[in-house]
């Protein structure tokens, strides 16, 4: 470690790069009277406390072809391009996600929504809470990745934003 008065650029580094593999928000170190402290800010994600929903009721499989031509509501395969999208909204935590607000309402977004930034996409459902996820920009929903009622990971694309 250098002196007290200046600080190890790398060490510095190295421990963004440790927060960012991990998935944790922040780390601090400490050593004699040096301390170091790395935050990573994340996206803020709406949560909003729900009474109980019916379970879901089952969604009619679409056919690839029906996908494949963007018709409005059209669950997409993810493929191995899905992540990697420049307009792709991962999810932010593990849940199970909800497309619509209760089981007999119309979705929030499908193939071919316009939506502006701040709108609700979707819920996460994690731990008995109710997340709103929310556009992170303004554009045409091109491809939704999940059913109604579907298990997610974190960073699992939900749908892009284009």
């Amino acid at each position: 470690m250098p002196k007290h008065d200046s600080i190890d650029p790398e060490l510095v580094r190295e421990l963004a790069n440790l927060v960012t593999e991990t998935g944790l928000t922040e780390i601090e170190v400490e050593k004699a009277d040096l301390r170091i402290r790395v935050v990573r800010r994340l996206e803020p994600v709406s949560v909003q406390v729900a009474a109980p929903v019916a379970a879901p009721a089952p969604m009619a499989t679409v056919s690839a072809p029906a996908a494949a031509q963007g018709s409005p509501g059209a669950v997409t395969e993810k493929g191995k391009a899905g992540a990697n999208h420049p307009g792709a909204v991962l999810s932010p935590m593990v849940g199970t996600a909800y497309r619509r607000p209760s089981p007999d309402a119309k979705v929030f977004v499908e193939v071919g929504s316009q939506v502006a930034s701040g709108d609700k996409l979707l819920l996460v459902e994690a731990m008995k809470t109710f997340n709103e996820i929310v556009a992170p920009r303004g554009g045409t929903v091109t491809a939704v990745f999940i059913e109604d009622g579907q298990p997610v990971e974190f960073g699992e694309p939900l749908l892009v934003i284009e």
